[in-house]
C-alpha cells in the first residue's frame, strides 16, 4: 500500500505518503483498509481488536491515551467489557469527531504525562496510562466511574507480583485530592 506501514493514520498521512484519494477509496472497497472515522482509516486485521480505537485516535492526535475502564481491562484489573475506548486527550484539546468506538476524556495537562507509556503496535507507537495512574484516575474520578470499580482494581493490582503500594502513594502525591482516600482504602486492604 505505497510507503504507508502504520496500521492507521488519516487521509493527509496518505496525501503525504503519495496515496491519492482515489487509492485509498479502492482500497476501502476491496476491504483492504477499514475507515473508523472521517478521514482516519486502519488496516484491518493488523491491530489487536481492543487497540484500534486507540490506533486511529492516535493518527489524529499524538498525545491520545488509553485511561480509565479500557487500560483497568488493559492492564487485567478489570473484567468489564467496554463498549468504547476510554480516551484521554490533554485538557483544551479538541475530541475528533466521528469515532463511534471511543469515550474521550478531557484530563488536566499539568498531570496528563504522570503514567503515560508509550506502547509499540504493529510499528506504530500508542499511549496507555500505567495501571497505578490508572488506578489513581479510578479513585479521582470515583463519582463517575463508581467506587465499585476503583476498589476492584486497586485489589487485583494489589495481588500482583511486584506490586508496591509506596509506589502507588509516590505517583498519587501528584494528585492530592486522591491521596488521602487510596491511602485509607490501602490501610483496609492491608
Amino acid at each position: 500500500m505505497g510507503e504507508l506501514t502504520v496500521p492507521a493514520f488519516t487521509l493527509a498521512d496518505a496525501r503525504a505518503a503519495g496515496i491519492g484519494k482515489d487509492r485509498i477509496y479502492d482500497l476501502l472497497q476491496r476491504g483492504d483498509l477499514e475507515r473508523i472515522a472521517r478521514g482516519v482509516f486502519v488496516r484491518p486485521g493488523v491491530l489487536d481488536p481492543s487497540l484500534v480505537t486507540l490506533a486511529a485516535a492516535t493518527a489524529v492526535h499524538q498525545t491520545a491515551t488509553l485511561c480509565l475502564t479500557s487500560a483497568l481491562v488493559h492492564h487485567d484489573l478489570s473484567d468489564a467489557i467496554p463498549f468504547s475506548a476510554d480516551i484521554a486527550l490533554p485538557r483544551g484539546t479538541r475530541h475528533p469527531a466521528g469515532f463511534d468506538h471511543a469515550s474521550w476524556h478531557s484530563f488536566d495537562p499539568e498531570t496528563f504525562e504522570i503514567g503515560r507509556e508509550l506502547s509499540d503496535i504493529g510499528g506504530m507507537s500508542v499511549a496507555i496510562y500505567s495501571a497505578e495512574r490508572t488506578i489513581i484516575d479510578s479513585f479521582r474520578l470515583m463519582h463517575r466511574e463508581g467506587s465499585d470499580v476503583a476498589h476492584q482494581a486497586l485489589r487485583r493490582w494489589l495481588r500482583g507480583r511486584g506490586n508496591s503500594p509506596a509506589t502507588l502513594l509516590r505517583t498519587a502525591r501528584s494528585f492530592p485530592t486522591v491521596a488521602p482516600r487510596l491511602r485509607l482504602s490501602l490501610e483496609a486492604l492491608l
